[in-house]
């Protein structure tokens, strides 16, 4: 976490009221999703400059044009989100489990974003939070779901995806874009405060017709390889 420390250092004089502007947009209810999003992404990218983290974006014309679609990454750790905030250039919700989301800042992030906890532990309740995206997705928000469930501590390996984090998908008929993370565990997760490079790849979106007829177990594996596949591609290029 020296990372987080070097943030906060270099940014001192600007927390406080990046925080109070992040918590601002939570509380109020005429701030609009666009325009929360437009602040968070602001003090993102002023974050990830301040702990010497460049992020690299592929594949940006992948993004559907129309809103209501789900992202599924693979999962590295809390960096994750700062990386697709930095990078995506229209807004999103996330899916994040029920311990992460008591984390200063990310918590206030998370009402901003109108994004939503789940308890993983509790299976109404995490129905009701497949119900709820399924919903919202089929009034035009995007939502980010990590399929994996818990980030994984093998690097760029990926843990089996869950079918069950694609039962949204499933119910919203909508877009499904695999994405595919790359060294985004660095950042946090290394005590080294050297710059380093994360790279995020937008694959082409599955769209319904596609995926209609497929267990969701299926699917789970179909966006698991594509990632695979994307990962040991870019993750052999080198940095501009």
């Amino acid at each position: 976490m020296r990372r987080i420390v070097l943030m906060v250092l270099r940014l001192f004089f600007k927390v406080p009221y990046y925080f109070y502007c992040i918590l601002r947009c939570g509380k109020r209810d005429d701030i609009s999703l666009e325009e929360s999003y437009a602040v968070v992404k602001k003090v993102t990218k002023a974050a990830n400059k301040a702990g010497r983290v460049k992020i690299e974006s592929y594949g940006l014309e992948n993004i559907p044009k129309e809103n209501g679609f789900i992202f599924f990454p693979n999962h590295q750790g809390l960096f994750d989100v700062l990386v697709f905030l930095e990078s995506c250039p229209v807004p999103f919700s996330f899916v994040i489990k029920k311990e992460a989301s008591n984390i200063i800042l990310l918590k206030q992030v998370i009402a901003a974003l109108k994004s939503i906890s789940i308890d993983r532990e509790d299976i109404r309740q995490s129905l009701q939070v497949i119900n709820q995206v399924a919903e919202e997705v089929k009034k035009g928000r995007n939502f980010l779901i990590f399929a994996e469930g818990t980030r994984s501590k093998m690097g760029n390996k990926l843990l089996p995806f869950k079918g069950g984090t694609f039962k949204s998908a499933v119910k919203a008929k909508c877009p499904i874009v695999p994405c595919a993370l790359i060294d985004s565990y660095k950042p946090f997760d290394e005590k080294s405060i050297a710059p380093v490079t994360v790279k995020l790849i937008y694959l082409e979106p599955i769209y319904y017709d596609e995926y209609a007829s497929m267990k969701t177990t299926d699917i789970a594996e179909l966006v698991k390889q594509r990632i695979e596949t994307a990962i040991q591609e870019y993750g052999n290029k080198e940095t501009a």
